[in-house]
Parts: structure tokens; C-alpha cells; sequence
């Protein structure tokens, strides 16, 4: 039996780029060499798109902070609709091989926001992850937010604003309602990319700006006394839920640094120290908002525990993090699944979903 041609895509031109390159890299070691051939496709910063080899596709590549996309790459472009069905084209060899399979490790805007599944789709290739529709939806923290509570699950009180709404956001009336302090974020970024706490009016106004500069559209919202708790959820008609795992932040809040950089930014604690009860009730929710945003695939749901013991679903991701350090991997490891048989299910799903879509 022939080997499956995997796409490998990695990079890209949101503020998520390095994460993704440091996802990419354990994908592309873990990946079952029997069953399928990688093809590694890096995107640089520009959104040009080059074929890397696998011995030298990174600078750097044991260093968080240095991590780079070695551009040494050769540039190759989409084709649409190719008489032999061949997605990529190089620059000096011609067509590639028939990729079976494309598998995104692309996080944040460009790459997980529904743009790139949209290309998949209009190339009619299979692809890892959420479709079009769910990958949009849950990129988007407001209208996720609009979709959950309009399915009755429980997410952070805040409020929405838009660029040209910017003179008229008032720190008095926002801590009046919200209280203080306030978590202030960009409505499409992941990774908590533009992410502040605020506590008084001067940390607002600076936490506005940075969000601001990542997006045309935030959310400020409470800031919850509460434990982070975190859910992998894998699959698409009947989607099952790993057990639940718990972040230990050692920042002040779960940053980017946190969670990519810092390897002790935070503490993983799997399981959570929470009862059998509420473990099943977190992993209902989790399930829940999967459904409720057309999601497929794969998802990480995050939740906060608040001091009263109230649940609230902080925000859905659709890539979530392939790194060492990420609890995606590590929540379905601790569930019984390795990163190998994870990576191989998650393209087994995309195939699954393709020929549904596309009957011979």
C-alpha cells in the first residue's frame, strides 16, 4: 500500500507564527514514517510559500525565542484545478506530487480563521481540522461568545468594540459594570496575542492600544477569580472529550511567554484536581460548545472555574498548540492516545470527512 501525502503548512503571516513552527516541528518528528510521506510547506512572514527540506527547514529550531522559517526554501504556488489534480507547482521543477492530505499548523489569523480551509476547499483537498464555517466562528472571541450564550453555555461578561468606536469607550463606566480588574484582547488572535490585565484607567488606555494593533474589533471583559481548566476534544459525528487538565499559571496571567516561551510559565496539572462530577460536567460543556460552533476535527475548549464554583467557557481553539509543552497533545497522551496515533487519527478524520463530501 502506497504512502498517504501529507502538506505539511506551517508559519504564516499572523503574530502566531513562531508557535506554529514549534508545532510543526514535533508534528513533522512524531509523524508515522510507514504510512505517510510529509511534504513541508513553510509560509514565510510576507505569505511566501516555500518547499522546505527536512533536515534544514528551521534556524534555530531549539530555541523558542530564536526560532526562525529558514527561507532558503524553493517558492512554489497554487494551482486550482490542475488537469492532474496537483495542488502545488514549484518555480523551477514543476508540479509537485499529489498531496492526499493537507494538514494546517497554522494558528491565528490566515491560517486558522477559515481563509486557508476556504483555499482547501476550492483545491477539493482533504484537510486536518475545522471546516470554513467552524474555524471562522470560533476565531472570532465575540461572535463565539454571541453563539455560546445563544446555545445557553456560559461565557465571560464583557463588552465588544470596534476601531471607530474607540473615543468612546469610557474606563469609568467599564469598570463600573465589569469591575476591576478587566482582561482587555483582540476579538481574532490566539495564544493571548495582545492580551493585558487592567486595574486602573492608565492600564486600560495602554491595554486598548496593544489589542488594538491586532485587531479592528476587542473584547473587554471580567476578570474572573478562578481556576483555568482546559478540554481536548477530537472527532466529528460523535466527538469524544479527554479528560479534563488544569493550567497553573506562574505568570500573572496565562501569557504568550506563558505558554510558548517560558517553560516555566505555567504548570500543567492532568488531571485536574476537580471531582468526577464536575469533570463530567466540563466535558459536557466542552462538547457542547464544539457542536454549537460547527466545529470538526479537533478543539481545545477552555474554561474558568470561578471561586464559587461556576463554570465559564473562556474560548474555543481550533489549531490548538502542537508544542512540547502543549496541552492538546499532552490532555489525549494522558486520555491513552500518543502524539503519533493522535496525528494519525486527525488525518484519518480528514480523509473520513472528505469522502463524505466528495462520493466517488
Amino acid at each position: 500500500m502506497s504512502k498517504i501525502n501529507v502538506g505539511i503548512l506551517f508559519g504564516g503571516q499572523s503574530a502566531e507564527h513562531e508557535v506554529s513552527l514549534q508545532s510543526a516541528k514535533n508534528v513533522i518528528d512524531a509523524i508515522d514514517r510507514d504510512k505517510y510521506n510529509p511534504l513541508l510547506i513553510g509560509i514565510n512572514k510576507n505569505g511566501q510559500w516555500l518547499l522546505s527540506q527536512e533536515s534544514e527547514f528551521l534556524l534555530n529550531a531549539t530555541d523558542p525565542k530564536l526560532i526562525k522559517l529558514n527561507q532558503a526554501g524553493e517558492s512554489v504556488s497554487i494551482q486550482l484545478g490542475s488537469e492532474h489534480q496537483k495542488m502545488l507547482q514549484s518555480s523551477t521543477t514543476g508540479f509537485l506530487p499529489q498531496i492526499d492530505v493537507m494538514f494546517p499548523i497554522l494558528h491565528g489569523p490566515l491560517g486558522e480563521d477559515g481563509t486557508i480551509q476556504g483555499l482547501f476547499k476550492l483545491a477539493a483537498r482533504p484537510f486536518v481540522g475545522c471546516g470554513v464555517l467552524g474555524s471562522a466562528v470560533s476565531m472570532d472571541k465575540d461572535v463565539a461568545k454571541r453563539l455560546l450564550a445563544a446555545a445557553n453555555l456560559p461565557v465571560v461578561p464583557g463588552k465588544v468594540y470596534r476601531r471607530f468606536e474607540r473615543e468612546r469607550i469610557s474606563a469609568p463606566d467599564i469598570f463600573s459594570e465589569l469591575g476591576s480588574p478587566v482582561f482587555v484582547k483582540p476579538a481574532n488572535m490566539g495564544s493571548s496575542v495582545g492580551v493585558s490585565k487592567a486595574k486602573d484607567e492608565n492600564q486600560l488606555k495602554a491595554a486598548i492600544a496593544k489589542a488594538f494593533e491586532f485587531d479592528q474589533k476587542i473584547l473587554i471583559e471580567k476578570a474572573i477569580p478562578a481556576r483555568e481548566l482546559e478540554v481536548a476534544i477530537l472527532g466529528r459525528h460523535q466527538p469524544k472529550a479527554s479528560i479534563v487538565g488544569e493550567i497553573l499559571p506562574q505568570h500573572d496571567f496565562y501569557s504568550y511567554e506563558a505558554k510558548y516561551i517560558d517553560e516555566n510559565g505555567a504548570l500543567l496539572k492532568i488531571p485536574a484536581d476537580i471531582d468526577q462530577d464536575l469533570t463530567l460536567r466540563v466535558q459536557e460543556l466542552a462538547l457542547s460548545a464544539f457542536k454549537a460552533l460547527e466545529c470538526s476535527g479537533l478543539a481545545r475548549v477552555d474554561f474558568f472555574l470561578s471561586d464559587q464554583g461556576e463554570l465559564y467557557i473562556n474560548e474555543i481553539n481550533t489549531m490548538p498548540g502542537f508544542t512540547k509543552i502543549s496541552m492538546y497533545p499532552k490532555l489525549w497522551e494522558a486520555s491513552g492516545i500518543s502524539y503519533a496515533d493522535l496525528i494519525d487519527q486527525l488525518i484519518q478524520l480528514a480523509l473520513e470527512e472528505f469522502s463524505e463530501t466528495h462520493p466517488s
